[in-house]
């Protein structure tokens, strides 16, 4: 059973995409939230273990400040959005060329219920990677064997 669970933000999906995506998915989960329809999303690594779960986000070249990691409801999504702008000047004559391009992505995750603190949520960047700490309550840690003595 999944703990965390994707959700992708994508209205239209590529045809390449959708024939990975028939060829490579998880028939078991059938919700369209959950198809990976974007060749740009970062990849995403999610870790459990006993006292958290650690999201690492793959998004190098980017700036800390370009992210949004927001909790509501148990859904954890991180976003970003940015523009980047490009000028060439041409050696002859007044020829200038502007390209924009924006950037953007949204991914979604369900924490599982009453077993985070979501208060207690953190989130670092360092080295091209956006790191998330979802700390577990205390009742959701695994206990260690408890030894009985027999008297």
């Amino acid at each position: 059973m999944k703990t965390l669970v994707r959700q992708n933000a994508t209205l239209f999906p590529s045809l390449p995409s959708l024939l990975e995506d028939f060829f490579n998915r998880d028939w078991a989960d059938s919700t369209l939230a959950n198809r990976n329809y974007s060749a740009t999303l970062p990849a995403v690594n999610v870790r459990e273990t006993n006292e958290e779960y650690v999201i690492d986000v793959a998004a190098p070249g980017m700036k800390r400040d370009e992210f949004k990691v927001e909790l509501d409801n148990n859904v954890l999504t991180i976003s970003s959005e940015r523009e980047e702008k490009h000028e060439e000047h041409a050696e002859s004559g007044n020829y200038t060329r502007r390209e924009f391009n924006y950037q953007s992505f949204q991914r979604s995750f369900t924490l599982p219920e009453n077993k985070v603190e979501g208060e207690k949520i953190s989130a670092r960047y360092a080295d091209g990677i956006l790191h998330i700490a979802v700390p577990k309550k205390d009742e959701a840690k695994v206990k260690p064997v408890k030894q009985i003595t027999i008297g």
